[in-house]
């Protein structure tokens, strides 16, 4: 028997392991030299989304680190991502614009406070103006 035909049953333990587990969830992790080690992780629960006439709104108007440019912030959104994605595409398609929606922030391109707080009020969304 060769040495390597003595190492190969260990690789091929080792790869099935791996292949269990999805290495990108354990990055920066520092590892275990148990051989019993089960990984998990901390997977975050998903927000319910509240209904509108729950939710507390603000529309802010923001210039910074946006190379003097204007946009509308949406901001105090409690509730799943789709949902927050779903509410941005409707801002955006009214207002006529583009914009993004992320980490409970809505982004619409343009000073369209005015009409953002009234499309809002019209959806049953609770919300103010705030900010300059």
């Amino acid at each position: 028997m060769t040495k390597f035909a003595q190492i190969e049953p260990e690789f091929t333990k080792f790869n099935v392991t791996m292949a269990n587990n999805d290495w990108k969830a354990r990055l920066g992790m520092v590892y275990s030299t148990n051989p019993d080690f089960a990984y998990t992780t901390d997977q975050e629960e998903e927000v319910e989304t509240l209904e509108p006439s729950k939710q507390e709104l603000r529309v802010w108007l923001d210039r910074k680190q946006r190379g003097g440019k204007v946009v509308t912030l949406v901001k105090g959104f409690v509730g799943r991502d789709e949902d927050l994605q779903v509410l941005a595409k409707m801002l955006k398609t009214k207002c006529g614009v583009g914009g993004a929606a992320k980490e409970g922030e809505i982004l619409i391109q343009g000073d369209h406070r005015d009409k953002v707080v009234e499309l809002l009020l019209k959806s049953g969304y609770r919300c103010k103006k705030a900010g300059n």
